[in-house]
């Protein structure tokens, strides 16, 4: 979607997007987006029958948080990233589990990828950074929003307000979402993972090697955020188990994060594109612009 002739313009540096989606602590937010997205039947179908997460796992997740990065740090090259992403969803069509046709890029299913982003991280927020204020949550849905136009989403397939958004949401839990067959995947703790294939080559053989001992706890920590960092209302909707005992060893985790992240060197708390754009702000603001 174009504005006025002009590229949407990203969010802005002093915002909250700004703020928390290049710290490490976003990565931890994903897992329970990503499985509220392809909760949606179209979505599930569209991933389950195109995408590569199966085979190509570690390439998959570089790249969508790469593309994450650009809406939000990456300026003009955010607005060209949401281009290629409409370019290749394209050809992403078929028949869902129902029988019903799909297209990646009907508004209702493209919008909703994006919709489940927000609900997401207002509630991880919560555990991982701190509550939202009211202000701050209004300012997170607007630069939501801004993140949409430059996926090419258009302001008519979004609620425009925070307060328009909440009963959009509760009627998707209602009457669309479900169980998938990716979402059953996606909490699995015996799902079959291949070794990373990204890094130093040392680091991939010592990982292939182990990777048999280590592959069991990390499913099941994948399970435990992507389960526990869930807004409780969609946690429900889809079925899914959350006792006492794992709300509380999410709590404890959580503070031990909370405590730990901020005390890190930045070359460790910010994913690259986000320091990479820290760094050419602190220019800007040092030469007053």
């Amino acid at each position: 979607m174009k504005i006025s002739g002009q590229d949407p313009a990203p969010p802005p540096p002093d915002g909250v997007l700004w703020s928390v989606a290049g710290d490490v602590r976003a990565l931890l937010m994903l897992p329970a987006a990503l499985t509220l997205q392809v909760a949606h039947p179209a979505v599930g179908a569209g991933v389950d029958q195109h995408s590569v997460f199966r085979t190509d796992p570690w390439g998959r997740g570089e790249r969508s948080l790469r593309s994450l990065q650009l809406w939000v740090y990456g300026g003009a090259a955010g607005a060209e990233e949401g281009r290629r992403l409409r370019r290749l969803h394209r050809t992403v069509r078929g028949i869902d589990a129902h029988g019903r046709p799909y297209h990646a890029l009907d508004p209702a299913h493209y919008s909703w990828v994006h919709a489940t982003g927000f609900p997401c991280y207002r509630h991880a927020l919560g555990y991982l950074f701190r509550p939202l204020t009211e202000a701050q949550e209004r300012q997170l849905y607007a630069e939501w929003l801004q993140v949409g136009r430059i996926l090419g989403i258009d302001d008519r397939d979004m609620p425009q307000t925070v307060d328009a958004f909440w009963p959009y949401y509760r009627e998707m839990l209602a009457g669309e979402l479900e169980r998938t067959v990716v979402v059953r995947e996606l909490i699995a703790t015996d799902s079959p993972v291949p070794a990373p294939d990204r890094g130093p080559l040392p680091v991939r053989v010592v990982l292939r090697a182990l990777w048999p001992v280590l592959l069991p706890p990390l499913a099941r920590f994948r399970a435990f955020v992507t389960v526990g960092y869930m807004p409780p209302d969609a946690r429900e909707a889809l079925g899914l188990e959350w006792s006492d005992v794992q709300e509380r060893r999410l709590r404890r985790f959580s503070r031990a994060v909370r405590a730990v992240v901020p005390m890190l060197p930045e070359r460790l708390r910010y994913l690259p594109l986000a320091r990479e754009a820290r760094a050419r702000r602190r220019e800007q603001v040092a030469h007053g612009k």
